[in-house]
């Protein structure tokens, strides 16, 4: 019985050719077959540095018959690598559902990392990275939209979606309409390519800023996560919260850095409230 061969995921160039890595080269040039996205578009790349390796076309319009076709071949012990048009495969494409497939069956599944949109634009955003969420593309139109803006609206993290150049306004405009105009932006444009291009500023600049100059090429959106306000308390309500801290064996001063914590309000005042509190009488 032969053993099973391994699905490798194939990171390619998401613009300049120069980003794909020796490993990467190498797994297309040593593997039985390449399962592309776009045959033409990959054959580009294989052309350029020499790789012979045959293709077999794998996207979103075929996977349902492909994928036993693969799972099949690598069952026989056959060694294939997984490319999209740009990036890494599995992100935003059906190489999701040929992993899982492969995971289903137990074959290996073995990723050879390289370029991705979303990490590029995130690490130059300058918006906060150590926590974000990526959303890929939005939902063209309709309630499913609606609904996915309207969750982003109270997200903390900041969030990264893919964005094509005829669609660009219309997300920008449900933007500002869900999360408002003042929320910061950074538009990443044409990534590693010639024309790379970074704007940053806030939903309503981005708007006027595109609505004159003519969106083009992909892009690559990066959007600061919602920041609550502080909640706006009156004295009283300051000095009842307090005292309910206290009286569950809090100092003064630890009752107020919580509360401080809780609203946002400067510890320094709290504390100066809690000095108008009579202590405690002792029975």
């Amino acid at each position: 019985m032969s053993t099973a061969g391994t699905l490798y995921l194939v990171a390619t160039p998401i613009g300049n050719l120069e980003d794909i890595t020796f490993r990467a080269i190498r797994i297309l040039k040593e593997a039985d077959l390449i399962a592309a996205e776009d045959t033409r578009h990959t054959g580009k790349l294989l052309h350029h540095f020499q790789i012979e390796t045959p293709q077999i076309s794998y996207h979103e319009h075929n996977a349902q018959s492909r994928i036993p076709q693969l799972i099949e071949k690598l069952q026989m012990g056959q060694i294939i690598a997984l490319v999209s048009d740009a990036g890494m495969p599995g992100i935003s494409d059906p190489g999701y559902e040929l992993v899982c497939a492969c995971a289903e069956a137990g074959i290996i599944v073995s990723p050879i990392p390289g370029p991705a949109a979303v990490v590029s634009a995130i690490s130059a955003s300058a918006l906060p990275s150590d926590r974000f969420t990526f959303e890929g593309f939005l939902p063209v139109k309709g309630k499913a939209r609606t609904e996915r803006l309207t969750q982003l609206a109270a997200e903390s993290r900041t969030m990264v979606l893919y964005e094509s150049p005829h669609r660009l306004l219309k997300t920008l405009a449900d933007l500002q309409a869900h999360l408002g105009g003042d929320r910061r932006v950074t538009v990443a444009r044409e990534l590693t390519k010639r024309y790379e291009e970074f704007w940053r500023g806030t939903v309503d600049e981005a708007i006027e800023h595109f609505t004159t100059t003519e969106p083009r090429g992909e892009f690559t959106v990066a959007i600061a996560g919602h920041t609550p306000s502080p909640k706006t308390l009156s004295n009283d309500e300051l000095l009842a919260q307090l005292k309910g801290l206290i009286a569950q064996g809090l100092s003064p001063s630890q009752a107020s850095r919580q509360l401080a914590d809780q609203t946002g309000v400067p510890k320094r005042e709290i504390y100066q409230l809690s000095l108008s509190l009579k202590p405690p009488t002792e029975n």
